[in-house]
């Protein structure tokens, strides 16, 4: 596998705000505590602090939650590793698409073992474990229900509610399963013999990424959300949170910036069986949106005590859940991801939890061969990829013309017979160069409809080489979106299992760029 960097700025695809985290500007620095580079983890290393009770409590979750997995040695080793005061996280997060869903959700695995490896290496006497969490609370059902490869959608429709990590793999799914019996044995072995779709991501997720030493957390569990209990308490009666996340938020919006999350004064769900649906206060009392579920402070507080497990943290509390609950010092995210993060220093502060070094998850995009040919027919650079497609063919047809497309010549000749003529005009009757002038627009107004044809017609002259950007286009940015957003590992993992290794060599957790990675 070839690769060739480039970097983000001239791709056209990532946030001002983004852009200027990476680069350091000064302007950003109070949103922050670490810059995203490898000196920076010695401070991070310093500042963390994790409780033994923390670690015991983490680990026992774990063992439950691997209990009936095969499970490599390198995991094992990692989960027991946990234990040891010497031992950091650093984490990764995303939603239970289904089949992994885009291809960044691969991506992000990658970078965290990497940088894992990195830091092991720079600190030796240290241990790191990378580590998947599972979004196994979150309850937006559309925006993983699907996965999208070779140009086809392929979607499960279930009429279930609550957090999809809950969803059982119904009859339902059972029908979209046979809809994609072409799929690998990884995938199609782990939704059949679970019967809960957080079940069926740890054992695929576990199953390419065991062997690495990876571990994957769901944090839907009681034990780890009583080391919580103290952060639900002032959210629900002091909302100290939404106060500490709004004064920040307002601050990069008096930047110039726009914020990626918005702070509510209460930012728990009440999670339970298929119920994920906010809590609001309302006076004295407590209520959960679209139930008929009141609660009395009273009874609030003795909930938090008794069942800390249907208190689910929304955006703006869940990277300080994670913090909470692992030792954690970095978190490798996607663009928008590292922008909410830098909305959330005033929370962490508050709550005295050491803020982790965020840094972007690795930028991808793979060519074919069959793409990289068509490339190269065209004369054209891999960094013309990322350029404006449309904006390039005005260009070629421009410079490639066999006439003169703007008609200037005919233009400045036609706006001189009209201002002559009218003038001459005016003499006889004022009113006269007024009807020149509106016929000299109507005119120049055919022009330009003849120079449209003109175009049209060269780009036509065209076609083929234009055909061939467009494929090229099409494939980078299938329906106008980057390919890491859209499309499934699948479409080159089936044929090409050595895929992941390939990733590893090719991705630098540490080196910003989009890696164009020719197969």
């Amino acid at each position: 596998m070839k690769k060739t960097g480039i970097e983000l700025k001239d791709t056209n695809q990532f946030s001002q705000f983004f852009l200027d985290y990476l680069d350091g500007k000064d302007e950003l620095r109070d949103f922050y505590a670490h810059r995203p580079e490898l000196s920076a983890f010695k401070d991070a290393i310093e500042k963390k602090t994790f409780p033994q009770a923390s670690r015991e409590v983490l680990y026992s979750a774990l063992s439950r939650q691997y209990a009936n997995l095969e499970v490599s040695d390198a995991v094992n080793s990692n989960i027991e590793a946990l234990r040891d005061s010497k031992t950091y996280t650093v984490t990764t997060g995303h939603q239970l698409n289904l089949f992994t869903g885009p291809l960044y959700f691969i991506y992000k695995i990658v970078s965290t073992i990497n940088l894992a490896r990195a830091l092991k290496k720079e600190y030796p006497e240290k241990h790191f474990v990378p580590v998947y969490w599972m979004a196994s609370e979150d309850h937006d059902f559309d925006e993983i229900n699907y996965f999208k490869m070779d140009g086809e959608k392929y979607q499960w429709n279930s009429e279930q509610e609550g957090a999809v990590g809950d969803f059982e793999l119904d009859k339902s799914f059972k029908e979209f399963l046979k809809t994609v019996n072409f799929s690998s044995p990884v995938f199609l072995d782990a939704y059949k013999s679970s019967k809960t779709l957080a079940e069926a991501v740890l054992k695929y997720v576990n199953s390419l990424f065991g062997e690495y030493g990876l571990v994957v957390v769901d944090a839907h569990d009681a034990s780890l959300k009583s080391l919580f209990t103290d952060v639900i308490q002032k959210d629900l009666f002091e909302h100290t949170p939404f106060q500490k996340a709004t004064a920040v938020t307002e601050k990069l919006e008096g930047l110039g910036y726009k914020g990626q999350i918005y702070p509510r004064e209460i930012n728990f769900f009440y999670l339970v069986d298929s119920c994920r649906e906010r809590i609001e206060k309302s006076g004295e009392t407590f209520k959960v949106l679209n139930r008929d579920w009141t609660f009395s402070e009273e009874e609030m507080r003795t909930l938090i005590s008794e069942h800390p497990e249907r208190f689910s943290p929304n955006v703006v509390l869940r990277p300080l859940y994670q913090e909470t609950i692992l030792p954690n010092i970095a978190y490798l995210g996607g663009p928008a991801e590292v922008v909410y993060w830098l909305q959330l220093i005033g929370v962490f502060d508050e709550f005295n939890t050491p803020f982790p070094v965020l840094l972007p998850r690795n930028f991808g995009l793979l060519l074919e061969p069959r793409v990289v040919k068509k490339i190269k027919e065209i004369g054209w650079e891999l960094k013309d990829i990322f350029q404006n497609v449309d904006q390039w063919k005005k260009e070629y047809v421009k410079e490639n013309a066999q006439v003169e497309l703007n008609l200037e010549k005919e233009r400045n000749q036609l706006i001189e017979m009209y201002d002559t003529a009218g003038e001459s005009a005016s003499s006889l009757e004022k009113s006269l160069m007024d009807s020149f002038q509106a016929g000299k627009v109507r005119s120049l107004k055919i022009l330009d409809q003849m120079g449209t044809k003109l175009r049209k017609a060269e780009e036509r002259r065209h076609e083929i080489l234009f055909n061939r950007v467009d494929a090229i286009r099409d494939f980078a940015y299938p329906g106008g979106s980057p390919q890491e957003r859209v499309v499934n590992m699948q479409q080159f993992f089936l044929a090409r299992p050595e895929l992941i290794d390939e990733l590893f060599e090719a991705f630098d957790p540490l080196d910003f760029k989009m890696w164009v990675l020719e197969l």
